[in-house]
């Protein structure tokens, strides 16, 4: 068990523990906390999560933590690095390349949310999978990684089809995953920060947002992507009150 009290485990363990608690608890702080009162009807669902709900989403989202560090850490930090395609020299692909493959990896994980998300809602393997996160029918920020063990296998997955299917620098995986704990904590904070009018303008038609994977908790069904709506437009899978609800949020008077 020598790799147990690896060094670097304990260092991928902090760093995704404290991503996670940093982002989720400034959300947290801010909008369930010293602005609650002045921003509260605001909020999408406007009662508050129960005391509960927030302790069962910490829990497993460090249970999910713990599971994200085991697989990158198999991945980068074994032999099974050598048949990926990371790499670490710059020059290799220079500055654009390092660019172009945040938003490249977006896309990808995209895709792979989307279809991997809408498998789980089938009722075959919905109750195995994919319950434990929808026990927050409510969300708050702290529901960002709230997965059950099986879910987050799955949703790590995306960092091992990256690494195999297209080169990539260990710096652009930290700012893809930041990119990714950052819009989770948007998508499960239970306001909305895109301004009226935004969910059916020419660019934001297309965007996620926060009332948008709202709904998905609300109704269990529906609005299954992560950063954009292409697929659940593609797919007919987006909710056909989706506008008439952003609106009526974004519009609310206090």
């Amino acid at each position: 068990m020598q790799w147990f009290t690896d060094g670097r485990l304990h260092l991928i363990f902090l760093i995704t523990l404290f991503r996670y608690l940093i982002l989720a608890g400034l959300a947290f702080f801010i909008f369930y906390g010293i602005r609650r009162q002045k921003w509260g009807y605001r909020k999408i669902q406007l009662r508050f999560p129960r005391i509960q709900d927030y302790g069962r989403e910490i829990v497993y989202s460090i249970s999910t933590t713990l599971i994200f560090t085991a697989i990158g850490y198999g991945l980068f930090m074994t032999p099974v690095r050598a048949y990926t395609h990371l790499y670490t020299r710059w020059e290799d692909f220079g500055t654009l390349y390092f660019m172009v493959s945040i938003p490249i990896m977006l896309i990808i994980h995209d895709t792979y949310f989307y279809w991997m998300h809408r498998l789980m809602h089938h009722p075959r393997v919905f109750t195995i999978f994919h319950k434990i996160h929808h026990l927050s029918t409510n969300p708050s920020p702290w529901a960002a990684f709230a997965f059950h063990p099986l879910e987050a296998v799955l949703e790590a997955g995306i960092i091992v089809v990256i690494a195999f299917v297209m080169p990539v620098h260990p710096l652009a995986i930290a700012l893809f995953l930041l990119i990714m704990m950052a819009y989770n904590v948007y998508g499960h904070l239970g306001f909305e920060l895109y301004p009226a009018g935004f969910s059916n303008s020419r660019v934001g038609k297309w965007i996620n947002t926060s009332i948008n994977h709202n709904q998905h908790h609300q109704h269990f069904t529906g609005n299954y992507g992560l950063y954009f709506l292409w697929w659940d437009r593609w797919m007919g899978t987006l909710h056909s009150d989706y506008h008439l609800h952003f609106e009526a949020v974004k519009n609310r008077k206090p």
